[in-house]
This record gives structure tokens, sequence and C-alpha cells, in this order.
């Protein structure tokens, strides 16, 4: 394939009949948009069918028609494997051969959500950790037992194989890709224009239980809840909540499940999570400050129920944000504005 020069290389996409609309728009829109605005030289990006001839019918009424086959997939430097249409069926031979001869020529191989299921069957993730939607995860590693198939993480970057988990999981993969090719500017300016997270950690939970927010008409938590997230510096109990709500603990409990699918001291641990993370993110304060104005006591405790519920130390967590920030103006010193009522992270 040609390229620009000083380019970051070559991306070709391996389209397959029936395959899911989302994950092939992915790297679309990451690596096959041109930026002229960042005034850097782009990929030479690729989507390839099954033949130059081909009209590959993918799913909900769309297909595509490209002139570029198998072939410039082999030749390209990144080759990317977006969602397989069908997990129990094995891929297509073609595919798998053009898969394992991109990887023998070094390229780098990618796969997005189910797409894990063609580089397995290539023989390329034998003895290699790989990451796929969580629920696909169990017939990953029933079918090829020998993938280390981690259900918990976003993606996992072995090298010159990653593999990613499903939805946003993929569009975090290929924004990863391209902070390692062309810089977190860059990537960071894409990501605003794709209006999703600059960076989030491959090792970053992919699936945390949400409690439903509740409304205003939910039990008549609302009023309470906000009065929580006030104070969540303060200790704050289960009696102390059912005090404020003019209740018992046991009916407290009872309305606490029914609006919003989990416990109050849950839902507290949730919110002081969420208030941690964007304490992370827009201030340098130390971690025993962050914790106070949490209520998670100090710092060993900040890191222990950060990490359970994030995946990550919160030391992380930070150097990831600050290193995306691209120079963005944070509130440095400053106390964060109040977290609403829906619950981004639960412990369980």
């Amino acid at each position: 394939m040609t390229q620009q020069p000083g380019g970051p290389g070559s991306v070709a996409v391996a389209v397959t009949d029936g395959m899911p609309i989302f994950e092939l728009a992915v790297p679309c829109g990451v690596f096959g948009t041109p930026r002229p605005d960042l005034h850097t030289p782009w990929y030479d990006f690729r989507l390839c069918n099954p033949t130059e001839t081909a009209t590959a019918p993918a799913r909900q009424w769309f297909t595509t028609h490209t002139p570029y086959g198998y072939r410039e997939l082999v030749e390209a430097d990144t080759v990317i494997v977006p969602a397989s249409a069908d997990v129990r069926g094995d891929p297509p031979a073609r595919l798998l051969d053009a898969v394992r001869e991109a990887h023998g020529r070094g390229a780098r191989i990618v796969s997005l959500c189910s797409g894990a299921f063609v580089l397995a069957a290539a023989g390329l993730l034998d003895g290699r950790r790989a990451a796929t939607h969580w629920d696909h995860a169990p017939l990953l590693a029933a079918r090829y037992p020998r993938v280390e198939v981690d259900p918990t993480v976003l993606y996992i970057d072995d090298g010159d194989i990653l593999t990613s988990a499903g939805g946003t999981a993929g569009i975090d993969l290929c924004l990863h890709l391209l902070r390692k090719d062309l810089g977190s500017r860059v990537a960071g300016s894409v990501a605003r224009h794709l209006v999703v997270p600059a960076h989030r950690p491959g090792g970053q939970a992919q699936y945390i239980e949400t409690p439903v927010p509740p409304t205003e008409t939910d039990s008549g938590l609302a009023p309470l809840l906000h009065w929580a997230t006030e104070r969540l510096h303060e200790p704050l109990t289960a009696s102390l909540l059912a005090r404020q709500a003019g209740t018992s603990v046991r009916t407290l409990v009872r309305r606490f499940h029914q609006a919003t699918g989990t416990t109050p001291l849950q839902w507290l641990q949730a919110q002081r999570v969420a208030r941690a993370k964007e304490l992370l993110e827009t201030t340098d304060q130390p971690m025993d400050r962050i914790a106070e104005q949490c209520g998670l006591g100090g710092a060993g405790n900040l890191r222990l129920h950060f990490a359970r519920s994030v995946g990550i130390p919160p030391t992380e967590y930070r150097r990831s944000y600050r290193a995306s920030d691209g120079g963005t103006d944070r509130r440095r010193t400053g106390s964060c504005t109040k977290v609403g009522y829906p619950s981004p992270l639960l412990r369980g």
C-alpha cells in the first residue's frame, strides 16, 4: 500500500458478510477520516472485502462497496478485524489465511469485540491474554482453551496483537493506537470530534453494575439523594439517611432497592468513588485530601475502593487523564462540582 511520507502507515479493515455495523464503523471514524486541521500525515486506510469485486452485505441493510480485497489486507501495517457475524460458526478460511499471512509479514493485528474469535481461530491468541465482549468471553474460552480470556478489561495491548471488548471499548482501543502512533494531542483532538473520553486505560473494568437513578416520583427518594450528595464528606450511615427521610432503616432499604436496585450504603460508596474520579481528573490535590472530601477516610481506603470499583488504582487513573489532557486548563486546586444522582460505579 502507498502511504504519505512520514505517515503512521496503512490500516486495513477486514469486512465479512453479515458483520455488525457498529464495530465496522469505529475504525472508519478513527482512522479512515482525514484530519487536515491536525496538520499531520494520516493513515492510508482501506476497507477490504473478501475479493476486490465482491459486495459484502453487512447487517441492517448495509453493504460495502470497495475495490480492495484481502490482498491489500495482507500488505497493511495494521489489520483490524471487527466483530464476527457468527461467534459459534467457523470464520471464513480466506480471512483466517489473510490474517495469518499479515501477522507473518509483521503487521499489527487488532480485533474489536467478537473479532477475537477470528484471531483465536487463526492461532494468533494461543498463550496470550485476550479481551472480548463480556457476554462472549465464556464461549471464547471454551472454544479456544489455549487463549487466556480476560472478561473484565476494556482492551489488551500485547504488542503485535491487540484485542478489545465490545461497543465503545473498540473506540478506546482505536484511540489507544492513535495515541501510540501520533501522540496524545492528535488522539485527544480526534476524541473531541467523536465526543468520547480521550483516554480510558485498557485495564479499566468494562462492565460495572449501575443502579437505575431514581426520578422525582421514585419512592420520593430524589430529595434525600440530593441531600446526601451534598454531604459525601460526612460520615453518612443508613440510620442517618433514614432519619433524614423520616422513615425506618428497613423501610428505607426497601424503597432504595425498588428505586435504584441497590442498597443505601452501596449507593453512597458509588457516589464517593464518582466524586473521587472527578477530583482526580480536575485537581492536583493529594490522595489524602481527595479521600477526605469523598468521605473515604484516608488514602489507603481510597485506593482500595477505587481500584475495586474502577479496576485501576487512582494514581494510574489520574496519570491517564493527565497524559491525554493535551494542555487543557484544569481546576487544579478547587473542589469538584456536585455529582448527580446516577451512580456510574458500584462496588457490588
